[in-house]
């Protein structure tokens, strides 16, 4: 029998989208959407700028789920050229991904997958170095023998001599890498991301962010690039961050989740944005409605539904569950950590820096660059251009997005925009990227609650699990939902996995869990 009723869903990101769309595709349940801000996507939106667009921290379309890839291609279709069907391979196999559902280019030529290459590099001691560390005769020139020397000699100390009972972040990575390699690459980035030293994030995060990943999977990689040359889109028998082509939707990752809203309102479903989820009514095992606040007119409504989703923040899902909550519950979920996360776009005219591998003249070609200066500020380069060429209205010029990692209680945050822009501009051309005067227009965009953080309370996580799972028509998903570094794909196969549930009559929740939880899939160190 087909599941009837009404689904609450907080959250028009990936998670919650998704779940509304396979609802609608699938059973009889009628989604209701409420989003707190006025755009639909969460942290995969794309941010329009004076023609140009902005994507939040870069969002690669590749997943080693064929569901998650066949889903995509059927919202957006690959861009007119390529085949009907195109030929991907993982673990010693090969299949065909369907291009999509027919279109009429003439209609909406820009509602389109492009297939992209991925390039992405770090910026060190004011050279670049190969992402993920390669050992290639510009690194060791980069390097220097000295230091070469010690990288060699503390990774086969560490793969000899391992550290037993990882208990932190640190010693995770030195496991992997080496101290030499962990304090040259990784220590700095990653304490800039997190602002709190390796040793005090749980090793766990690790665990999930770089799953298998180590100098002589690299050296393997590059090997049997050589020999076999393949070029294949899904790469499923890839480390993540070995990757090189990826698909892309020609205006930025909210056009996914823009299409997918669209579609979730023509089949009967609603997406109401501007809605802040206040509090939420439980009888026994079971939620009966949420209250949320018209941002506009400031009324209260109340919703009333048989099945809830929430993408909100666990701290603030605990919250507005009122006084029942069992106390060790309460000082758990206040106790999560997240970190923010800023942008500051440039539009400039050229950049100063010159790519070596690109010869004279040459314009970089990387997605996104690691910046591991210690003198400046800024994470991590995004250059908007090699993205998609339609992010920029104007082929001429360079469109950047310099990110920053910080906390809502920080200086840095609560800085004036026309501050950051000149701060932005100032570091870059300290650097060498730009001259500051080729700066021609600028924003600044903030997002709170990026990342959740493997720190705080967190290791005590399971208390908060032990609490909501047994609430029998609530379902946690998607990165703030269960307060995990869950990329776009994992968010969606939660949805997808929760409707499954809902379709077989299964009240577990362990399955939905268990997404993102395996040992053969994630993004790398360098965060997201």
């Amino acid at each position: 029998m087909t599941p009837k009723g009404t689904a609450i869903i907080v959250g028009a990101g990936p998670a919650g989208l998704t779940a509304a769309y396979e609802l609608l595709a699938r059973t009889d349940i009628k989604p209701v959407v409420l989003e707190m801000s006025d755009v639909v996507g969460g942290i995969s939106r794309t941010v329009e700028f004076n023609g140009n667009r902005i994507d939040i921290g870069g969002h690669r379309f590749f997943s080693k789920s064929d569901r998650v890839m066949e889903w995509w291609l059927e919202m957006l279709p690959l861009e007119p050229g390529h085949e009907d069907e195109i030929l991907i391979h993982y673990q010693g196999k090969n299949r065909k991904v369907a291009r999509g559902r027919p279109q009429a280019p003439e209609k909406d030529p820009d509602r389109v997958m492009l297939v992209r290459s991925r390039k992405s590099r770090i910026f060190f001691n004011r050279s670049f170095f190969d992402y993920p560390i390669s050992l290639s005769p510009q690194t060791l020139r980069n390097l220097g023998i000295v230091r070469v020397t010690r990288i060699l000699a503390s990774y086969l100390k560490a793969r000899a001599f391992p550290i037993r009972d990882e208990s932190n972040l640190e010693e995770f990575l030195v496991n992997r890498f080496g101290q030499e390699l962990y304090e040259t690459f990784f220590r700095s980035y990653t304490e800039k991301v997190w602002g709190v030293p390796c040793r005090e994030i749980g090793a766990a995060w690790g665990a999930q962010r770089i799953k298998g990943l180590s100098i002589t999977k690299a050296v393997v990689h590059a090997a049997s690039r050589l020999l076999k040359g393949d070029r294949s889109l899904s790469q499923k028998g890839t480390e993540t961050s070995l990757i090189e082509r990826f698909l892309y939707p020609k205006l930025g990752p909210g056009q996914m989740w823009e299409t997918c809203a669209e579609r979730v309102e023509e089949m009967g479903g609603e997406v109401r944005t501007g809605f802040q989820v206040r509090s939420l009514e439980k009888e026994g095992d079971r939620i009966l409605a949420v209250e949320a606040v018209d941002r506009e007119s400031g009324e209260s409504v109340w919703f009333q539904g048989d099945v809830f989703f929430s993408t909100m923040p666990v701290r603030d899902l605990i919250r507005g569950m009122g006084d029942g909550v069992p106390a060790n519950v309460v000082e758990v979920a206040e106790g999560l950590v997240y970190r923010d996360f800023l942008t500051v776009g440039l539009l400039v005219d050229q950049l100063r820096i010159q790519d070596r591998e690109a010869g004279k003249g040459g314009r970089l070609k990387d997605n996104w660059i690691y910046i591991q200066e210690p003198d400046v500020l800024v994470g991590r380069l995004q250059i908007f251009n090699n993205w998609s060429p339609a992010l920029v209205s104007d082929p001429n010029r360079i469109w950047l997005g310099m990110e920053n990692f910080c906390n809502e209680s920080d200086h840095l945050w609560s800085m004036e925009d026309e501050e950051l822009k000149q701060l932005g501009a100032s570091e870059l051309e300290s650097m060498g990227f730009i001259d500051a005067g080729a700066v021609r227009d600028a924003t600044v965009i903030r997002m709170p609650k990026t990342y959740p953080a493997y720190f705080g309370t967190y290791d005590r996580f399971q208390e908060i699990r032990d609490y909501l799972d047994p609430i029998r028509n609530l379902f946690l998903l998607g990165r703030n939902g269960m307060h995990r570094y869950n990329n776009q794909d994992h968010s969606m196969l939660t949805a997808m996995t929760a409707v499954d549930n809902i379709l077989a009559g299964e009240v577990g929740k362990s399955n939905i869990w268990d997404v993102n939880a395996e040992q053969d899939y994630h993004e790398s160190v360098k965060v997201s």
